[in-house]
């Protein structure tokens, strides 16, 4: 079984989230008051729910997986709505989920982290999923690939 398959995204969502919160506890000198923070978080988290809501929306009117765990249980290549700018959308949300997290915190050194979960999910989410995808679709994935950026 692949490394990718025993972290599920949404843990590593949660265990980044969770080392930030750790991280802003025991390095509270770094903590910064952020005038306006409160709404950028909200804007940021309110985004990021947006963008996960209509990638998801997106799967499921297609009838394919959104279970990243099993991307080679796709049935189709989703390339419209919100996956015509991101071929990631869900782990960019994630990412600004955290973003928004460490807005939250006021962290400096916690900010440190956001790549930390951009690394992860680049090396052991995204490139098997992109190898999982490229096997089942062939020509179209690399077309989709080409056309769209990973991220944004």
């Amino acid at each position: 079984m692949p490394v990718h398959r025993f972290l599920p995204p949404p843990v590593v969502l949660l265990l980044v989230g969770l080392a930030m919160w750790l991280t802003a506890r025991l390095l509270p000198d770094a903590t910064l008051t952020i005038p306006g923070a409160g709404w950028l978080v909200l804007m940021i988290t309110v985004v990021a729910l947006l963008i996960m809501g209509l990638a998801a929306w997106a799967l499921r009117r297609h009838r394919t997986t959104i279970n990243p765990m099993r991307p080679e249980e796709s049935s189709s290549l989703v390339d419209n709505g919100v996956f015509r700018w991101s071929r990631n959308p869900i782990y960019l949300a994630d990412a600004l989920l955290l973003i928004a997290w460490a807005l939250y915190l006021g962290n400096l050194v916690a900010v440190l982290l956001i790549p930390l979960f951009v690394t992860l999910i680049q090396w052991f989410q995204i490139l098997p999923e992109e190898r999982a995808l490229e096997q089942r679709f062939g020509d179209a994935f690399h077309e989709y690939r080409r056309s769209v950026r990973r991220w944004m």
